[in-house]
């Protein structure tokens, strides 16, 4: 009984650290094999529909999946990517050769301030136009280094990005394919009892899909739409405030603000009140609207989860984990929830049983 419970043991303990050691080895490739397990879980059910066009032939219908995610999801983002850094590169150059005066923007905003207000600003030194223009250029010129360092970095990375991109395309087949039953593996190898398993099995896929889906979707609807109004409104670099926008709406609530409101304080500063007046409309009713109708249906509403949770939740994911967090943030938040829900209601259960709660 003794040999038995030990070699239990033992074999518990190779089980963790050869499971450490994997995670370990997997690390460098830690973006590429998550994206790749995120967009087979999400593209699982068009992989089960062609399987079933295509009578039953997985490799086929893995392919033609991989191809779709190919056309749909990687190819515009490296068009977005390529055109952002373009237009980048186009308002530095505007700003470096004096076509965009943040000075003069900056002074006749001061003349729209009340004489109060000006004093106040004049006392933390922020209306020495000359200090505030050596300032931005001291700024400039530290983040064009740093750009200039990240774009190096990038190019002696060329070939652990592109292998990178390869280890997740290579995964993504691989999962559409035997997906089914790799999952039945894994659910067969968690010690949880049938229940349990099912619910949080069915609440990381939800959550996942739900989560990239509806954010996503949100994200490209108020990008979209901010750069559309900022391009009307003679707004320079507006492919980039609107990709800034999306990225920034992956935040509930107070994302896309961050970008259009300076832009309408700005215009009602500089005297284009109608300017100002139109963007706040626009984005309040329009950009607004696109955030509190369809996130609620493509995300609250299956995760279930409040806003405020969600919220902190992806800023407490993307502070943690750069971009996947937005993905990671309110799936643990999801599974925490649900497994405390289990745990109180199996609680509850015992209770009435008559016995203790465990």
């Amino acid at each position: 009984m003794n040999d038995r419970s030990l070699n239990q043991k033992s074999f518990h303990i190779l089980l963790a650290l050869v499971t450490i050691a994997f995670i370990w080895t997997l690390y460098p490739f830690f973006g590429a094999v998550f994206w790749g397990a995120i967009l087979a879980i999400i593209f699982q059910p068009m992989q089960r529909w062609l399987t079933r066009r295509f009578k039953g032939r997985q490799n086929l219908a893995a392919l033609t999946t991989l191809l779709i995610i190919l056309l749909i999801v990687i190819l515009p983002l490296a068009l977005v990517g390529v055109t952002l850094v373009q237009e980048a590169s186009l308002v530095y150059q505007r700003i470096k050769g004096g076509q965009i005066d943040f000075a003069g923007y900056y002074q006749s905003a001061l003349h729209m301030l009340p004489s109060a207000l000006q004093r106040m600003l004049a006392s933390f030194g922020l209306t020495d136009i000359g200090a505030l223009q050596e300032r931005l250029t001291a700024g400039a010129a530290r983040i064009s280094q740093y750009l200039a360092a990240q774009a190096l970095s990038i190019g002696q990375n060329t070939f652990q990005f592109v292998v990178s991109f390869g280890v997740m395309l290579y995964l993504v087949f691989f999962l559409l394919r035997d997906g089914r039953e790799i999952g039945g593996r894994i659910r067969r190898a968690i010690p949880l009892d049938e229940e349990h398993k099912t619910h949080l099995l069915r609440k990381f896929t939800t959550v996942v899909r739900a989560t990239v889906k509806g954010n996503i979707v949100v994200a490209a609807a108020q990008g979209l739409l901010g750069g559309i109004i900022f391009a009307i409104l003679g707004i320079q670099g507006s492919v980039l405030w609107g990709v800034l926008m999306a990225f920034l709406s992956l935040l509930p609530a107070i994302g896309a603000a961050l970008i259009w409101a300076p832009a309408a304080v700005f215009f009602l500063m500089t005297g284009a009140v109608w300017k100002g007046v139109v963007l706040i409309l626009f984005c309040v009713f329009v950009i607004g609207l696109v955030d509190n109708v369809l996130r609620p249906i493509l995300v609250g509403k299956d995760t279930k989860l409040p806003d405020w949770v969600v919220l902190i939740a992806t800023l407490g994911g993307m502070a943690l984990f750069g971009i996947d967090g937005f993905v990671i943030g309110p799936l643990i938040a999801a599974l925490f929830i649900s497994s405390w829900a289990l745990f109180s209601h199996q609680g509850e259960r015992t209770e009435d049983a008559g016995g203790e709660p465990k």
